[in-house]
């Protein structure tokens, strides 16, 4: 007699779906028979400069020692991160990836008897990382395609333990300022741990804007969670890490698994850190490619969700997935959103000049081959 196996799943687990992310580059060249090397990729928010060429040296430097186990507790980077931030060690939770984090945040205090509020139209990872742990997900409605942080605060009850806030939020790009994300952290009971996710904070330029490190000393249940995977051009190292105080980064470090971040990639976010020229320059390209993506969708008559992250959203007809795959044999990469309740969008990441431009031109072909677009 066969096992099911699925039954012997915990029951959050049963139900769950693996999170899709987006299409490898290589996949899609087996599947449609396309050359590599002329397909681009703006699926995933990955950083279009490339890697900065100090964390490229540190990298190769740290392969000397691929031998060995990494520094388990990861003091060069938390210490280049305690000078950055103005924090201690002790209040930093490094990850593989934040991802990584937001799941050790939620498995060190929620369980089944517990709630997790969040928003509609936020990252994946809450909801798929609250129904693992059997918790009860409380997903609230959306405002503008944001989060409706009033309507977030009224959700919280006694039965909740974390809050999750996206800032900017991804996959709308939607964002708050520093004064409407403090006024929610006022309404929330010091019990219920709020997550501010930051994962494009980076590209924030300006005093209207939060920076979550500097309000960890006013809201001791703030927890900050930030990446290297993104304006930092990291991904592929998957290096992520939360600040908070001391006595939550105590009980997140319990229960994080050791040696998680590894040494090359520990080297790499070290050296990175000291190139803020690169991060100017990340910030720069994205700035101009999000406007020439902007101006290129009112050209074609399409709507779009303005985007204070390195990714915009735009709406090309219900469904897009048919755009999409015209899309794909272009040999051009963008992501369906359908899975965060958004059938009509798209998400596309910030490239290049040449890449957003070849995107838009694919895009203004698969429209009218769609009886679609202006």
């Amino acid at each position: 007699m066969s096992v099911d196996y699925q039954s012997l799943a915990v029951k959050g687990v049963q139900a769950l779906s693996p999170y899709q992310p987006g299409k490898p580059i290589e996949e899609l060249a087996r599947e449609l028979g396309l050359n590599p090397s002329e397909i681009i990729k703006l699926a995933s928010n990955e950083n279009p400069l490339g890697p900065s060429d100090k964390a490229l040296s540190a990298a190769r430097n740290a392969l000397d020692e691929m031998c060995l186990y990494p520094d388990g507790n990861g003091f060069d980077l938390k210490q280049a991160l305690a000078r950055r931030f103005g924090v201690e060690m002790s209040q930093i939770t490094l990850g593989n990836g934040s991802n990584d984090v937001l799941e050790v945040i939620a498995r060190c205090f929620v369980d089944s008897d517990s709630e997790v509020v969040f928003s509609q139209y936020a990252f994946a990872v809450y909801p798929l990382v609250t129904q693992a742990i059997g918790a009860r997900g409380v997903a609230v409605p959306a405002k503008d395609w944001g989060h409706d942080l009033d309507a977030m605060a009224d959700a919280v009850t006694e039965r909740t333990k974390l809050v999750f806030v996206a800032n900017p939020n991804n996959p709308t790009g939607t964002v708050h300022t520093a004064d409407a994300i403090e006024a929610f952290l006022d309404r929330i009971p010091e019990q219920v741990l709020v997550v501010l996710d930051e994962a494009y904070c980076e590209y924030l330029v300006g005093d209207e804007y939060p920076d979550g490190i500097r309000l960890l000393d006013k809201y001791p249940n703030l927890i900050v969670c930030r990446t290297f995977s993104k304006a930092w051009g990291l991904a592929a190292l998957r290096v992520g890490y939360s600040i908070s105080s001391p006595a939550i980064a105590d009980i997140l470090n319990r229960v994080r698994q050791p040696f998680n971040v590894d040494t090359v990639a520990l080297a790499a976010a070290t050296a990175v850190l000291e190139d803020e020229a690169y991060l100017q320059k990340s910030r720069e390209v994205n700035e101009a490619g999000l406007q020439q993506l902007a101006e290129g969708f009112d050209r074609m008559g399409l709507s779009y969700i303005p985007s204070a992250g390195n990714f915009i959203a735009v709406e090309v007809g219900e469904p897009a997935a048919g755009i999409y795959q015209a899309l794909l044999a272009h040999g051009v990469i963008v992501r369906p959103v359908a899975g965060y309740g958004m059938p009509r969008h798209l998400r596309v990441s910030v490239g290049l000049p040449q890449e957003n431009e070849r995107f838009l031109d694919a895009l203004a072909e698969a429209l009218a081959s769609a009886g679609l677009g202006a």
